[in-house]
């Protein structure tokens, strides 16, 4: 049985990291309401623009003109994954969920014959993916240290992710990361930039369709013109989305998790004063038992 100074030690000690993850869970918790509001509010943009790319791919994507970025190379050997994960840990299985979902892309690609490069946003991927994918891993890209998710990081991103396509780095790029639903729920999904995946006009307009005639658009100038310089937009727009979803993830399951380690702290400081609590009763009774019997011996 441990001693009574031990246990102080000890219950001092789960005391001050209780201390901690309170502190950490407040903190969350102050973070994730900016960072949700931001991905609410991105969400309703991104789907307009990809609406308004469905009327203007419609018509060039048989094109020999089309933009790479909507028809990609033409090939499918070279998968470029990029994976959006968080730069601290803390955060329950957010990082290990998402790196988790990357690696059994990768190796299903894999198992395809396809050769797969991975892009990490992000260090606690790059961690993750390390141990079985590291001849796979580019450079990596970090926000660590950015205080607010600017679309200058997700515009930069998108330029690189371009580059690499002009230089016939890949043929296809998949976004991987965690898809914020509620602050106790986050769910790691892919979505795929190059080529663009935008929905067919006619189902672009199958909200439109259901209340009234069909919308129909005019371009000044042509839709080549348009895309080439809405697609590249369109690509950052996608990127820094998911890179605000998953920061307002990062901060939920940090919350939670923290939330959960205050809770356990509390009831391991319970466990252990009633422990403490024993062992001295314990003690104090034998030493009366023992000036006791001292006594009847004189």
């Amino acid at each position: 049985m441990a001693s009574l100074k031990a246990l102080r030690g000890r219950i001092t000690s789960v005391k001050s990291t209780q201390k901690i993850t309170s502190a950490m869970k407040m903190v969350a918790a102050s973070k994730l309401r900016r960072a949700q509001q931001a991905a609410e509010a991105a969400r309703p943009y991104a789907e307009l623009m990809q609406r308004m790319l469905a009327a203007l791919a419609d018509n060039v994507a048989g094109s020999p003109s089309a933009p790479r970025i909507l028809v990609g190379t033409g090939q499918d050997k070279v998968h470029l994954l990029v994976v959006i994960s968080a730069d601290r840990g803390l955060a329950g299985a957010f990082n290990t969920n998402v790196g988790r979902a990357a690696r059994t892309l990768a190796n299903r690609l894999e198992s395809e014959g396809k050769t797969v490069k991975i892009l990490t946003v992000g260090r606690k991927a790059r961690d993750y993916l390390r141990r079985d994918l590291e001849t796979r891993l580019l450079p990596e890209t970090s926000l660590a240290g950015k205080k607010v998710l600017a679309f200058a990081d997700a515009l930069a991103l998108s330029q690189q992710i371009t580059a690499l396509l002009d230089a016939g780095e890949f043929d296809v790029c998949t976004l991987v990361y965690n898809h914020f639903n509620s602050v106790i729920s986050q769910t790691p999904g892919e979505t795929q930039l190059i080529p663009a995946q935008v929905p067919q006009a006619a189902q672009a307009n199958a909200g439109a369709s259901n209340h009234g005639a069909k919308a129909v658009y005019e371009f000044e100038p042509d839709e080549e013109t348009l895309l080439a310089k809405l697609l590249p937009q369109n690509l950052a727009i996608q990127i820094y989305r998911a890179i605000l979803e998953s920061a307002a993830g990062e901060h939920a399951a940090r919350m939670t998790a923290m939330d959960n380690a205050t809770r356990n702290a509390g009831d391991m400081i319970k466990r252990l004063s009633l422990t403490y609590n024993r062992t001295r009763q314990a003690n104090i009774t034998r030493e009366l038992i023992e000036i006791i019997s001292g006594a009847e011996a004189l």
